[in-house]
Order: C-alpha cells, then structure tokens, then sequence
C-alpha cells in the first residue's frame, strides 16, 4: 500500500454513524445537542451522546453505555428509536433498547455549568415487559406523563401509549389502523395528534396517507380520519407549526413540496413549489428533511442529486442559508438553533450546528465524526455525469475520478460501478471514504442514480414501475458504457457491486449485459419468486409495484430473477451474506452459489454469523471492503 492509499480500517472501520440529532432547552436558556452515535467498532451498538450547542471543544457525555444498545426491529429497518424532552431542568430519556427490545426510561439533571457532567436522577428503568411486540418511533405527551409510538405486532402496526411512572407495562392502544402507521407528532396544546398511514400493496413513498385526530381530556384520539394524501400521493414528516398549522411534504406535484394546512378543515397551501424534493423514502423511521425555526421553516431540499438547506417563511419567501455542505439529513431547529448531519466533496458526516439571524446568513459549525484521514487533495471529488439511460431517458450518476496511480499507466483505469439499494435510495455526493479506498488505487467509481433512485422527483421514481432488473440494468450497463466511450475506462476491467436491492441489479446486470466482468454483492435479492413469497412483511408486496403482481406475473419474475438465469452469467462473483438475515434469507445466497459452480463459475461465499441485513461490525465491514478488492484484482488480473 502506498502513502496515498486509503487503508481499509480508515475506511470504514472507524467511522460511527450519526443519527437523529436534536436540540433541548435548559431552564437556564442554554441549548444542549443531543445525537446517536452507531459504532462499528463496538460491533454496530448504538448510545446517545449529548454536549452543550455550539461547543465542539467540550467532551460529549455518553448517557447510554454499553450493554445498552439503541435499536427497533420494527419493519427489521427500525429507526426512531429514542424520544426526549426538558422538564424542570430535568432531561427525559425514553429508548428502545435491544438488549431485550423494551422501552427503557432514565432521567438526568441539567448541570449549571457547561463544563460539567449530567447528573443521573435514578438507574435506568425498563418501562414494557418483553415479548409485547416492537416499538419505535416514540414521542414524549409530558402532560399525560407518557411515551405514544408504533407498536408492531401479530402482523399489523398499532399506535400504542406507554405510562412513563410504572414498570413493565404492556402497551395500551391508541389507534388500530388497516396496516402501517409512523411518524406521529401531537400538537403544541396536546390536544391533537397527526400521523401517516398506509397500505400494502403500496409502499409509504407510493401512496400514504396523513390521519388526524382531536384527542379529549384523558388523551384518546376523537373519531380520527384521512385529512390529505391518498392513492398516488406520498405524505412525508408532518410536524406542527402552531396549534392549528400542519406542516407536511406531499408530492401531488410530482416533487415532495411542502404544504401548510388546518387539518380540521381540510385546506392546504402550497407556499413554496419548486422542482426539487422536500422527502425522503420511508424506510427507516426517524428522518427529518423539515424543522420549525420559530419564525420560518428550515428546509434540506434535494435537486439534481444535490441538498441544500432553505429557510422558507410563511409569505412564500424562499432563502438560502449560507452554509458549504450539499449532502443534510437529520434536520432540527429550535429558537434560531438547528442541527443536521452534513458533509460535503471534502468533509466527512458530521454534527452543523448552526446560529441563524433575520437575514439569513448563519453562523455555522462543523464537527466531523473522526478526523479526515487523508489529505484533502487527495480526495476525488464527484463530477456529476448525465448520459442516456433505460429508453434514451437522461439519466444521473455521480463519477469519481481515480485519485491514485493506476494500474497500468498507459491505458484507461478499472472502473467500479455501484447500484444503490432500496432501490429507491439515491447516490449522494458527501464524502464516502469507501469509495475513496478504490479511487486511492487507480479506480474510477460510478455511483449510479438509476431510474428509480430518489432525489429527482416522482416520474424519475416511477421509471422503475414494472421495470426493477430492466430499467436499473440497463442505466448502470449505459453510465460503464459512457465512461468506456470518453476513455476514462478500460472496457475489460468494469466491475460491479452493491447491496440488498442493489445486490440484485449486480446480479440482473451480470446475466443480461456483457459490460461486467466481475462483481461482488451483498446481501443480495436473487430469486424474485422467493422473495414475491416469503420476505417480512414491510416488503411483502412491494414487488407488485416493481416487477408486476405475484403470482399472475409468475413468468416475469422468472425471466429477471439471477437465479433463474444463472446460466447466463459468464464472470467470477463474490457473495456476502449474513446468517441472521430475514429480509433476504441465507438460502437465495446459498442456491445462487450452488447454481453458478454448478456452470464452472468461479465463486467465492463470505458468511457471517452474526450479522443481518446490512453490516454493523468494523471486523466485518473491513473484510467485506478488503477481500472485495483482493477478488476484483485476482480475477482482472490487475497488479497489487
């Protein structure tokens, strides 16, 4: 390895991931930042950590040591896992911890001063008895002294309500809706709640619905109902302005905007339209693109692949916030405070804490999670690349030049195309120190926004509508292709990996196009019958809108699956995959093995024991990254 190599362990071995950050009030006036930090060098375990706003220099407290760990297996994505709030200087802490997947509950006393330590009121204590179904997605009713989230259970969601004074509760309901529920958020008198539904077939960026409710004095819903949303139309983060103002993004435009309304009458304004998006898939729970300053709206809106942070006032005025990152997510505000978790070409993930005044401008702060392990110049920066995808249609990805000596000096560099999963996510511009590990070695990286991805508005998601295996393959195939043309890449050294969903579009691109000559995945979909079949119920029907309703369109799902068609695979493939897995079981790895040696394909399988769906330990993300490269140079024959 030479000096200018990005080592695996710098990588991806020591940097956490940062999570749900939010802003409190003492009584004193003083702001306190409090985030999630998911370490993969304690095997993926997740704490909470909390400092003073705007003081980088002083230690953060960690508040949820080991053994706890902060994680929901509701959905098996989880997400939403911690609630909050400040109550006569008394911070209140409600998880849900995975050590017995119950809600726990400790309190602790805001210091005087900013250089000391909180002060814990009592141990922690464990508020639901186990075995009661999964919990996420919680907010504190402090005026009803108890915690209200998604209860998961027996096949259906449940909003559900936890006293906060008692032990080992079982989780009373609130609301029973058809099929899924999240995003609660409960007015600031307490005396309305607001949430979204919806229901399979539909997944909640398809078509979703937002519910409200009056609650009376003893807080149960009044005769809830359907207030906006609906067939076709996705309801993303509602959250409260005032007493009578919900604010919501929908995408009826066909662009996630923001809306304004009176959930009791029914009227909505749209202030703010723009040909960019305001949202985000519902995957996980726990995401916020929106924050209510006060005053205006602080908005993280994506365009083209790129985010930037808006402050949108009532009026309809729309203002840039001053600040460098175009890659937000996780956004709060309180008092002319936010927070986001933001990075940009050259700046690792990490804490903006910004101080906003009337004009506009900001005073910000940036706190990366470690410190750049690399020399800024030697960075590859992403230039945006458009070519002509699936059907001509213009189509996005991210290029990464190589940053370090290729291969071979005098001919075009090795090129690695990744496929996002989802396959709704999008490839994002921050600075992903695993694609700087490739590039530090002579690699181009594609990073591919195939029909499909997010971040491009509704119709660019809808291309892969009946089209999952055929509209992906072939962007991914066209984004080599354009490359291969403009010399930035060696026609017989493309390789391909991704995970999950993009697994799949590795795999689906290796049987129908000749582009590829090796390729890696993880976790990877390969039988589309099996998983039309026997997937977990978060999924359970989305392939109806990708591929084509199961089992009416059998013959499709056979024609794309990689399993059925492994015989058409003519290049060496690397398979990683986790024992515990229950989105994609360890068997469709297995057989998609099995079928390819059966060809004489060369094979390499990795298994974890200990992992699921998607990889929490650095051990195992550092192995993952490092025999990926070994295998990639063994089978294209590249020099170390």
């Amino acid at each position: 390895m030479t000096d200018r190599q990005l080592s695996s362990q710098l990588a991806v071995g020591q940097l956490p991931s940062l999570k749900e950050p939010r802003l409190l009030n003492g009584m004193d006036g003083r702001c306190w930042l409090l985030w999630l930090e998911q370490r993969p060098f304690e095997r993926g375990r997740t704490t909470t950590l909390i400092r003073p706003f705007g003081a980088p220099e002083l230690p953060c407290q960690e508040l949820t040591p080991a053994p706890h760990n902060l994680r929901s297996r509701v959905h098996d994505y989880g997400g939403g896992v911690l609630a909050s709030a400040v109550e006569d200087n008394t911070l209140i802490l409600v998880w849900v911890d995975d050590i017995d997947r119950c809600l726990w509950r400790q309190d602790w006393e805001l210091p005087e001063h900013d250089s000391q330590d909180l002060i814990p009121c009592q141990a922690p204590t464990r508020l639901t008895e186990p075995g009661h179904g999964a919990l996420a997605d919680g907010l504190l009713d402090l005026r009803r002294n108890r915690w209200i989230g998604v209860r998961e259970q027996a096949g259906r969601d449940e909003l559900v309500c936890v006293e906060l004074s008692e032990r080992d509760q079982t989780p009373r309901t609130l609301h029973a809706p058809i099929d899924f529920v999240g995003y609660a958020c409960i007015s600031p008198e307490g005396n309305q709640l607001a949430w979204v539904e919806w229901q399979q077939p539909a997944m909640p960026w398809e078509s979703s619905e937002l519910w409200w409710t009056r609650l009376d004095r003893n807080g149960q819903p009044q005769a809830p109902r359907c207030v906006a949303g609906g067939k076709g139309i996705s309801v993303f983060q509602p959250q409260w302005l005032n007493n009578s103002q919900l604010l919501i993004a929908e995408d009826s435009s066909g662009w996630w905007n923001l809306s304004v309304g009176n959930p009791s009458t029914g009227h909505w304004d749209k202030p703010w339209p723009m040909h960019a998006e305001t949202g985000m898939p519902q995957w996980v729970y726990g995401m916020r693109t929106t924050a209510w300053n006060g005053t205006s709206v602080l908005a993280a809106v994506c365009a083209d692949g790129r985010w930037q942070l808006l402050r949108l006032g009532l009026d309809g005025q729309v203002e840039p916030v001053d600040q460098p990152f175009d890659d937000l997510a996780g956004l709060w505000a309180l008092e002319g405070r936010a927070v986001a978790i933001a990075s940009n070409s050259t700046s690792a993930a990490g804490l903006l804490e910004l101080n906003l005044n009337d004009d506009a401008s900001s005073h910000w702060i940036h706190t990366p999670a470690v410190e750049l392990p690399m020399e800024q110049e030697a960075i590859s920066v992403a230039e945006p690349l458009w070519f002509d995808g699936f059907g001509g249609l213009r189509t996005h990805a991210w290029y990464y030049p190589p940053s370090g000596s290729a291969p071979d000096a005098n001919r075009p560099p090795p090129l690695l195309v990744k496929s996002h999963s989802g396959p709704t996510a999008m490839a994002r511009r921050g600075l992903n120190l695993a694609i700087q590990y490739w590039t530090s070695r002579g690699w181009g990286v594609v990073d591919v926004n195939y029909g499909g991805s997010t971040g491009f508005g509704r119709a660019y998601r809808e291309r892969l509508q009946q089209g999952w295996g055929v509209v992906d393959v072939e962007d991914c195939a066209a984004a080599a292709r354009a490359l291969i043309a403009s010399g930035q890449a060696h026609p017989e050294q493309i390789a391909i990996e991704g995970g999950s969903a993009g697994g799949f579009t590795t795999l689906a691109c290796l049987c129908f196009t000749d582009v590829f000559k090796v390729g890696a995945c993880r976790y990877a979909v390969c039988d589309l019958s099996a998983m039309a079949q026997d997937t977990h119920r978060f999924e359970a029907r989305y392939l109806d809108g990708l591929v084509g309703a199961w089992p009416a369109e059998r013959g499709r799902y056979e024609a794309r699956s990689p399993l059925k068609n492994a015989d058409q695979i003519r290049c060496p493939v690397l398979f990683f995959q986790g024992a515990q897995d229950r989105v994609v079981p360890l068997e469709q790895t297995e057989r998609m093995a099995a079928a390819l040696r059966a060809n004489g394909i060369p094979v390499e399988v990795c298994l974890f024991e200990h992992e699921g769906h998607g990889f929490r330990d650095s051990a195992v993300q550092i192995k993952v990254l490092e025999d990926t490269e070994a295998f990639f140079r063994r089978q294209l024959a590249l020099a170390e």
